[in-house]
């Protein structure tokens, strides 16, 4: 399906019937990296997958897509399927955009699932890292992305997931790169949002890879100190939805009923 969004096409998919579930993906991907995750989810749910600006069958709006316009286009979605509450999960950057949603829209949330994500903003050390990325990328962005798509797995994985590794790259590599940069440009001018673990009115999971290449395992453990957050760890990376894809299922169906109970 799409919805034209201040003039920019805009993709989802909305499966299934009960309590809505919006799974939000991650840098380099797309709304089909949750294809056998939603098939699962939407035996008791409603699962709605949206492609990014600048992702998957999604145009751009701009140079820059800070996760406060992904988080608005993503309501005006939920808004056109006439949807009042929902639980998001977002995976990596998909995690940003639901904790700049979930601060934008705190009434609306049933259930906030962060997988393989984290509520910091970068640090400056990740910003030159940003910054050097899209310098690559305007060199070369097929190079960016072949080298950055088997990084996110767990060194192990790499050889594992040969397949599943060439498949997210030959997507990623329909991208645009002005859409790749515009990712890049949003989430090194994001906010931290640590403060919701803390204030929060409706349940928050937090999804771990133990060797996460991309993330800090104890920052992350820090982030959910003195609070309520629901931590889960897996033994892998940061592609959970493949590297731990049983173990994810069981941990966001145990968290989607634990939502829908509370409310």
């Amino acid at each position: 399906m799409n919805l034209l969004y201040k003039n920019t096409n805009v993709h989802f998919t909305s499966i299934g019937q009960g309590n809505a579930i919006v799974l939000i993906h991650g840098f380099l991907e797309n709304s089909s990296m949750w294809q056998e995750v939603s098939q699962e989810l939407s035996r008791k749910n409603r699962v709605i997958c949206i492609d990014l600006l600048g992702h998957g069958k999604t145009g751009n709006l701009g140079y820059i897509h800070s996760m406060e316009d992904q988080a608005q286009m993503v309501k005006a979605v939920l808004n056109h399927l006439k949807l009042r509450k929902y639980v998001v999960v977002g995976h990596s950057m998909g995690g940003y955009v639901a904790l700049a949603f979930a601060k934008l829209f705190p009434s609306i949330i049933r259930g906030l699932s962060l997988m393989n994500s984290s509520a910091l903003p970068d640090s400056e050390e990740k910003k030159i890292s940003r910054d050097r990325a899209i310098k690559v990328l305007k060199k070369n962005h097929k190079t960016f992305i072949k080298e950055a798509i088997p990084m996110l797995f767990s060194e192990n994985n790499r050889e594992i997931f040969t397949q599943e590794i060439a498949q997210i790259t030959n997507e990623a590599l329909q991208l645009s790169p002005q859409g790749i940069i515009a990712a890049l440009e949003g989430m090194k001018i994001r906010k931290n949002q640590t403060s919701i673990y803390k204030t929060a009115n409706f349940p928050i999971q937090i999804i771990i890879g133990k060797q996460d290449p991309a993330l800090d395992y104890d920052s992350l453990i820090n982030q959910t100190k003195n609070t309520k957050v629901k931590v889960v760890e897996f033994p892998d990376g940061h592609m959970s939805h493949i590297e731990n894809k049983n173990e994810l299922i069981e941990a966001l169906t145990s968290f989607i009923k634990r939502c829908n109970q509370k409310e």
